[in-house]
């Protein structure tokens, strides 16, 4: 069984990462509206994550981006992606669960994500009602966990690109 190392991605990750990110999704993510609260802002340093293989090859990253709802604040979830070389070895899943756990730890109340809501129930996610992101977003694909008791209770409005 091969051994993988994940840590907080750094800075010299960058290129490496989005090279991933190209390889895994269609061409032209970056027009997606999740995209547009991304921009000029930071992935979270300490969430944001890579696992790498035994020879140091970029197996698997996940970001995490500070984006308000309403008057809260919450972590925006994605992209998270797998070499097609390791898929199916639960790095994803595996990703999924150290940053929601490292968001919990850091204090974050809640994480949202647009993506296919079968999948990321297996995480806790539902669909957020009240809740809008930019268009063209299918609300139905607009998702959300609590990382503490009730994090999303009550919590409704446009999300919007973070501004602290």
């Amino acid at each position: 069984m091969q051994q993988f190392v994940i840590r907080p991605e750094e800075p010299d990750d960058w290129w490496e990462v989005e090279a991933l990110y190209d390889l895994c999704f269609a061409p032209g993510r970056e027009a997606l509206s999740s995209y547009r609260l991304r921009d000029d802002v930071p992935p979270m340093s300490g969430l944001s994550q890579v696992v790498r293989d035994g020879q140091d090859i970029l197996a698997g990253a996940i970001r995490f981006w500070p984006v308000h709802v309403g008057d809260q604040d919450a972590l925006l979830l994605g992209p998270v992606a797998v070499h097609p070389t390791h898929q199916g070895e639960g790095l994803g899943g595996f990703l999924i669960h150290e940053g929601l756990r490292a968001g919990r730890t850091k204090g974050w109340d809640r994480v949202m994500l647009v993506g296919d809501a079968p999948y990321y129930a297996r995480f806790g996610f539902t669909r957020l009602t009240g809740v809008e992101m930019p268009p063209p977003t299918n609300p139905d694909r607009v998702l959300g966990v609590d990382l503490i008791p009730g994090g999303w209770d009550g919590i409704t409005g446009p999300v919007t690109r973070w501004s602290r």
